[in-house]
């Protein structure tokens, strides 16, 4: 990934699962794509956490 890549994919989805762990799902350019993301994977009913971050800051 380039430096203009990364600085324009600036949100990123996490996921928490039932072990305190920690993933980056995927970076996407706008908070409402990474929005979107977050509530569909949320929606499945799994026991994971789901949110969304500004990369560089928290925005849970």
């Amino acid at each position: 990934m380039t430096d203009s890549a990364s600085a324009t994919l600036s949100w990123q989805v996490i996921r928490e699962d039932d072990n305190g762990n920690r993933y980056r799902v995927g970076r996407y350019a706008t908070r409402d794509e990474a929005q979107k993301t977050a509530d569909t994977l949320g929606a499945r009913g799994h026991r994971q956490m789901y949110w969304i971050e500004r990369i560089g800051q928290s925005v849970q």
